[in-house]
């Protein structure tokens, strides 16, 4: 589904991504681990046209179209759908608000997101339906955040630190949110510093180092296993 080939990306003089590389397959959660300051939430908003370095180089395929120079809500229009880190709600509107103002009709043939799924997926929401979206707990921002991002009825989904900031119970709801999407047939790239949520919901599991260089692929058993790896690359 998607491609992603010899990204460059600079700030300035800072040079951010270095030759990144990815792919992701129809029905695949492909998790993206790495340190902080590696690139990875840089590679994901260039993928989804949001707020691209001054300069770049490199392209991104989506279902073999190039869609390397497209505006974002022309790739958002295209079936990519983004949850941004820091959740990025919109706090002057309710609940309901939020969901409807990015609504996009689905692809022929697929089952729609609209509001009603969304709160089958998240009841606290439908509980906080009225409330401004300032007001509520990070826990119940990061579900509309994901829930903002279903209703632009996705092929995949791009989600940049879902986990971050979250208490542990939260985290088990939003753990327990992404494998059920994971089981609906919706592709995602995660980008994660939560070792155990990558583990439990990656097919694939990338390591990015320094640059945004990709350093190791492989299964989460193969991670497990692999403890130069996480020493190395995540310290631990």
């Amino acid at each position: 589904m998607l491609q992603v080939d010899n990204i460059q990306a600079f700030y300035e003089t800072a040079h951010i991504l270095d030759g990144t590389s990815l792919e992701v397959g129809n029905d695949e959660v492909v998790t993206l681990l790495g340190r902080n300051g590696m690139g990875k939430t840089t590679l994901v908003r260039i993928i989804a046209g949001i707020d691209p370095p001054q300069q770049r180089g490199g392209t991104i395929t989506w279902e073999g179209e190039d869609i390397t120079d497209l505006e974002s809500y022309e790739i958002a229009r295209r079936g990519i759908g983004y949850v941004p880190q820091g959740r990025r709600v919109f706090g002057s509107l309710t609940v309901v608000e939020n969901l409807e103002v990015i609504a996009r009709a689905p692809a022929d043939g697929a089952e729609p997101w609209d509001v009603d799924r969304v709160f089958e997926f998240f009841p606290r929401l439908q509980e906080r339906r009225t409330s401004l979206a300032r007001t509520l707990s990070g826990g119940e921002q990061q579900m509309l955040a994901i829930g903002r991002a279903l209703m632009t009825n996705p092929t995949l989904l791009l989600m940049d630190e879902p986990s971050e900031g979250l208490a542990p119970i939260l985290l088990g709801v939003i753990r327990d949110t992404l494998a059920a999407l994971k089981g609906s047939g919706l592709s995602i790239l995660l980008v994660e510093q939560n070792l155990g949520l990558a583990l439990a919901l990656g097919d694939r599991i990338l390591l990015m180092s320094e640059h945004g260089k990709i350093v190791w692929e492989g299964t989460p058993d193969k991670l497990k296993d692999d403890h130069a790896a996480l020493s190395t690359h995540l310290g631990v």
